[in-house]
């Protein structure tokens, strides 16, 4: 097993965004073109490609499906997708075009039974994405934070046979601080499964703490702001993880 790099597209209008802690009016553009960006870092051997539908998120459909698609058809890569989905229709809408990952956020709070079913259905293809604001779920593009704890919903998944997690932590999301490697190693302690961190990443050495904990079930990253400020290049990130 390797630990993966998961470079990060954010989508909005569009374009390739990034938002601070989740604020959408705190709005980043780095790129006119989601499919550009991915075709970039899949040149720079990225064998993953993190995309996030902020729109979707938001308006709790899919919006810029279409950039996903094209990526996944075009670049061969593997692609995992978050935002906007909330029915089995939008999940095999990926899958069927050859989306590799399908990451359930907000409707596996609101519904647990059909994220439940889903993973039932699907295994490996669907990824729960817990997104977590003073260690409590935030759903519908953050911008709503629930009564649940974030390893409370990590366990009940896991038990339903979830074998992928990404955990956000929403306070660190774009502000390059680093990540929070107890909240994200607690979530891997109390489920067992394997846990993408997301948010904070602004070093290789984050990237290198992050790896050290493998063998507790940290088995990837996200990396977006870092890339797009130049903090590193994918090829640093991938060779700082490598075997």
């Amino acid at each position: 097993m390797s630990f993966t790099i998961y470079p990060a597209i954010d989508m909005r209008g569009g374009k390739c965004v990034r938002l601070l802690q989740g604020d959408y009016d705190k709005e980043t553009i780095y790129g006119d073109s989601p499919f550009e960006m991915a075709k970039r870092f899949a040149e720079n051997g990225a064998e993953w490609i993190h995309m996030v539908d902020l729109d979707g998120a938001k308006d709790g459909k899919r919006v810029n499906d279409q950039f996903v698609i094209e990526a996944s058809q075009k670049l061969g890569v593997r692609i995992q997708i978050g935002g906007g989905i909330r029915t089995e229709e939008d999940i095999y809408h990926y899958l069927k075009n050859g989306v590799d990952r399908v990451i359930l956020g907000s409707v596996a709070v609101s519904n647990p039974e059909f994220a439940t079913q889903m993973i039932q259905k699907y295994g490996a293809n669907i990824v729960i994405g817990i997104d977590a604001r003073d260690g409590y779920v935030a759903t519908h593009g953050w911008l709503n934070k629930s009564e649940l704890k974030a390893v409370e919903v990590g366990k009940a998944f896991a038990d339903a046979g979830a074998d992928t997690f990404i955990f956000t932590d929403i306070a660190t999301d774009g502000t390059l601080a680093g990540p929070n490697f107890e909240a994200v190693e607690e979530l891997a302690s109390e489920t067992k499964k394997s846990v993408i961190a997301s948010g904070g990443i602004s070093t290789l050495a984050d990237l290198s703490g992050l790896k050290v904990l493998m063998k507790k079930g940290i088995m990837g990253a996200i990396v977006g702001k870092a890339l797009y400020e130049e903090r590193f290049t994918l090829k640093e990130a991938l060779q700082e993880v490598q075997d």
